[in-house]
């Protein structure tokens, strides 16, 4: 052996390895990090926006999902590395059966930041139901911006979806019974097969708060908040000790049986409000927060290889919000910017 050579290969490999080293945090935070935090703008007393991304970047938070696009925020966005999902609103999807209205809201609204702003999802729709108006409109929506992506060259970089809630299903429990209604599975399966095709998960909405509230008879306290010491649900080989699970694999059971065996769901909202009801305290919400971060970061016994992509709902608290008095507190600070909880996130 030229011992040289191995001394020379060593020096030339020593800086290399030095560097991986020194990158590897930042490389094992990217691929861990699987909770984001949608901004919803709904208040009159909300911050700037280059005040809210300063937020998210001096908290670690790397995913941000937004309810229309907004010049402001894309700019304060550029080179912040922060993923963004942008949402399209309902009443904008029967103008973007419109092939040339689709191009053009890409145009206008993706292509000029797309160098400097890492777009990660856009959301066409939000909890479409089966018996809203929109509900016709939002395959076509969602065809036509997906060729639009692809017409700009950025299907590489962006991924079309839509938002579902959990009325979908028709059955969700055991969670392996899980299945879509007959109405929801009319809407949401043409919707699957064009997601399929395009390597797209489903996103959703999962509120654990809204179910316990919904059937605190059946449903524990200590299940919707991740506090349960022990197994609640047994449901053949899979024991759930938490609600989220419970309703995460109700909906892949019900994407199994739509034909969709292998599609990914991203948990598009997820929070527990602190003010409002007999539950929704500071305490109760700081909780479930705390809780939700951490064990996002494995699976689910349906499918135990995580992270779980999720989005915490939501920032601030939304004065305008409409709707239940809850509607308004679900932030995780306040809209002066202080914290309500102590969170850690990455």
């Amino acid at each position: 052996m030229d011992f040289s050579y191995a001394k020379h290969k060593n020096d030339f490999m020593a800086p290399i390895l030095l560097l991986l080293v020194l990158l590897m945090p930042a490389l094992q935070k990217t691929d861990a990090q699987s909770a984001g935090v949608c901004y919803g703008r709904n208040g009159n007393d909300l911050p700037a926006d280059t005040e809210v991304v300063d937020l998210y970047k001096a908290n670690g938070i790397g995913r941000m999902r937004i309810y229309e696009p907004n010049q402001a925020t894309f700019e304060a966005l550029k080179g912040s590395n922060i993923e963004l999902t942008v949402t399209i609103l309902n009443n904008l999807l029967q103008d973007l059966t419109d092939a040339a209205a689709a191009t053009d809201w890409v145009q206008k609204n993706v292509q000029p930041y797309s160098a400097d702003v890492k777009f990660r999802y856009i959301a066409v729709g939000n909890e479409v139901r089966p018996d809203y108006a929109e509900a016709q409109f939002l395959l076509p929506a969602i065809q036509n911006i997906q060729n639009a992506i692809t017409a700009a060259n950025l299907q590489g970089q962006i991924k079309v979806s839509t938002a579902i809630d959990t009325t979908l299903l028709g059955i969700n429990f055991p969670p392996s019974n899980g299945a879509f209604s007959d109405a929801g599975n009319s809407m949401i399966s043409p919707i699957i097969n064009f997601l399929v095709s395009n390597g797209a998960p489903l996103l959703i909405n999962v509120y654990p708060y809204f179910a316990y509230i919904g059937d605190p008879v059946n449903i524990k306290l200590d299940y919707a908040l991740f506090t349960s010491p022990g197994v609640v649900v047994q449901d053949d080989s899979n024991g759930y000790q938490n609600l989220f699970d419970a309703m995460l694999d109700a909906h892949y059971s019900a994407l199994e049986k739509a034909g969709a065996p292998n599609m990914q769901i991203v948990v598009s909202e997820s929070g527990w409000p602190s003010e409002g009801s007999d539950v929704a305290t500071v305490g109760n919400a700081g909780t479930y927060y705390s809780n939700l971060i951490n064990h996002v970061k494995t699976g689910t016994p349906k499918r135990p290889n995580g992270p779980i992509e999720t989005y915490l709902f939501a920032m601030f608290d939304e004065n305008l919000k409409n709707g239940a008095e809850v509607e308004k507190h679900f932030g995780i600070f306040s809209p002066n910017t202080q914290p309500k909880y102590q969170l850690t996130f990455g």
